[in-house]
């Protein structure tokens, strides 16, 4: 989508808003087309790519000092569009490497790791972006920075952040032509205990899922 679309003409594109703006459109259209499955080679590393690039935009949201609402109560911004097209479609385009483990907090004491699905968090990003995005549209732009940011904080900053690992440690693997270990029932719905974690990537190795992930060992 293109700015004259996103923004108003009066609106100077190096502003903080704007940027920030652009940046979750971004990253909103390529999740949608990712989700679309027309181009599964590329999957992951338009993923990492975009991933990346919304994490900047946080990073930024993060160091800004805190943006106060115009309003006391948050206006209301219509209906949550729903995301769970989106969610079963990048859950079928990702299955092999769909769950992986992630520590909630690394600063917890003793946090063992917990399953998590690249499908769920992606969705689950797309929904906080999505709300923000709503009051931009709006005209709200303080509306939208301020939950942008709040949001940053709360939930979809670490989201992301395990999602951009996530999708790191599948590229070193292929990269680095380290095979993934095998299944050991690992799902979202299980406790996962302290012992060893075992990546959950069916019995696929990593040579096997690179090609249609778009990846490539080295040579």
């Amino acid at each position: 989508m293109s700015d004259a679309t996103l923004h108003a003409t009066s609106q100077n594109p190096d502003d903080f808003a704007v940027q920030i703006a652009d940046q979750v459109e971004s990253f909103l259209v390529a999740v949608a087309e990712v989700a679309r499955g027309d181009e599964p080679d590329s999957a992951v590393p338009f993923l990492l790519l975009e991933v990346s690039q919304l994490l900047l935009a946080g990073g930024r949201l993060g160091a800004h000092e805190d943006f106060v609402p115009d309003e006391r109560y948050e206006p209301d911004s219509g209906p949550e569009q729903d995301v769970d097209i989106l969610r079963e479609n990048l859950a079928r385009l990702l299955e092999p490497i769909d769950v992986y483990s992630e520590v909630f907090d690394p600063y917890e004491p003793r946090r063992a790791p917990v399953p998590a699905r690249l499908s769920d968090d992606l969705a689950d990003v797309v929904t906080d972006l999505r709300h923000g995005m709503a009051h931009y549209r709006a005209g709200r732009t303080t509306e939208a920075l301020w939950w942008w940011q709040f949001s940053y904080f709360s939930n979809w900053g670490s989201t992301a952040s395990a999602v951009l690992r996530a999708l790191q440690s599948i590229v070193n693997h292929v990269r680095l032509n380290q095979p993934l270990e095998e299944l050991d029932g690992l799902d979202t719905d299980q406790g996962m205990g302290d012992e060893t974690l075992e990546f959950e990537a069916g019995k696929v190795m990593a040579e096997e899922i690179a090609a249609p992930l778009g990846l490539h060992g080295p040579q």
